[in-house]
């Protein structure tokens, strides 16, 4: 599969911007500002852009409690996602939802999870309805290798496969469910062949690399989206810091810092950036003009977050039901 310059491009360019979010944020948290729990997925930036760039704006997504790559990759806004951060009135969720349950219908995404596996069943249900109403939208679903071990992801790939719905299921191998390593919580190398057991295509990627997993994503969008059900997409990569943001020693309880240098040589964004220079596609000054206005937009989503209001207290009771009459 040939990809254009221009899609490499882009790729580069929403990598980098989930990047520079993920760390403004890990700033921000450790400076006080952002309260609650957060969990990072720097270093893992490949998975949600080559998945997502396959997808249309009337496609949905679910994701996890480390979702902030997905839903930016989706097209979700600095300035919207940091006042959620920072519990403000003008967040995606009106400041309720905080780090792990940002949701906004608009941009498809439908909500990320706080409940490891917790969109697995709920995006099998989406699929559904998208067959039953016979739409040519599809789902996709992202979720990590501790959530692969759960009863949901069997339930719910169950689920799809039997009706043939158009959900693609994303395995984000970062190689740890919290602090347990993958040798000690799987007998199978690949997490991928599990999709043998529902007669779905089952494929293991490297994460890291954004093109192949745009061009593994992109079979598996669009047999979904001519009727062909549901596959699984596992992509092996890796988280650099701890589970959670305020995780003691950045996880050097359970790894090691060689373990993590030796992930860091394999970044998805410097893979890409040396490639598209080398192939005189960008230029190492356009590269730091994109990252210099990532910075000035982050400063401006700050500015905005800091000076919208906190909820009222009547917002408790909004958007607890529907009232029908």
């Amino acid at each position: 599969m040939q990809i254009d310059n221009e899609t490499k491009i882009r790729m580069l360019k929403e990598m980098l911007k989930i990047r520079s979010f993920e760390e403004k944020i890990q700033e921000l948290y450790h400076a006080g500002y952002i309260p609650g729990s957060m969990h990072l997925s720097t270093g893992q930036e490949a998975v949600p852009v080559g998945v997502c760039l396959n997808l249309l704006k009337s496609d949905y997504l679910l994701s996890s409690h480390r979702g902030h790559g997905h839903v930016l990759a989706k097209g979700g806004e600095y300035k919207y996602m940091m006042a959620e951060l920072y519990g403000k009135k003008t967040g995606y969720c009106g400041g309720k939802g905080g780090s792990m349950h940002f949701a906004n219908v608009k941009i498809g995404v439908l909500g990320t999870n706080g409940i490891v596996g917790g969109g697995i069943c709920i995006a099998a249900g989406v699929g559904f309805s998208i067959k039953y109403q016979k739409s040519e939208k599809v789902t996709v679903c992202f979720f990590g290798d501790g959530a692969a071990n759960t009863g949901a992801f069997h339930e719910g790939l169950n689920f799809a496969a039997v009706l043939k719905a158009p959900v693609v299921f994303i395995i984000e191998n970062n190689q740890y469910a919290i602090s347990v390593p993958r040798k000690l919580s799987d007998c199978v190398e690949d997490l991928s062949i599990r999709a043998a057991g529902y007669n779905m295509p089952g494929v293991t990627v490297d994460g890291n690399d954004v093109m192949a997993v745009y061009e593994t994503a992109k079979t598996a969008v669009e047999r979904a989206r001519s009727g062909g059900g549901p596959a699984l997409i596992e992509c092996r990569t890796y988280r650099w810091h701890g589970h959670h943001a305020g995780e003691p020693k950045d996880g050097l309880v359970y790894r090691s810092q060689e373990e993590i240098d030796s992930w860091k040589e394999k970044c998805p964004i410097k893979r890409l950036r040396e490639a598209l220079i080398a192939g005189n596609i960008i230029t190492e000054k356009e590269v730091d003009t994109l990252e210099k206005e990532f910075q000035q937009e982050l400063e401006r989503a700050i500015d905005f977050a800091e000076k919208s209001p906190y909820p009222d207290a009547e917002a408790l009771y909004e958007n607890v039901y529907i009232d029908e009459g």
